[in-house]
């Protein structure tokens, strides 16, 4: 995503498996042990599913629509 101080930011968009539950927090947590800080994603989103076209693939470009104001300065 577009980031104001940046240029660009990492965001992971996450969908759990079946009858598990995740938390954006601790994925960041652990994530920090395990990567380099800067490349851990800026935010993390846990989604029910991820915008798909009638083949199956991942729409990137509505993820990006869809959080592409998330850094903006107000």
């Amino acid at each position: 995503m577009r980031h104001a101080d940046f240029g660009e930011a990492g965001v992971a968009v996450v969908v759990p498996k079946p009858g598990a539950a995740l938390d954006a927090a601790a994925i960041t947590a652990a994530l920090k042990t395990q990567i380099a800080n800067y490349k851990v994603p800026k935010a993390v989103f846990v989604v029910a599913e991820l915008p798909r076209n009638t083949m199956g693939k991942i729409q990137k470009k509505l993820l990006r629509e869809r959080y592409s104001g998330l850094f903006a300065k107000p």
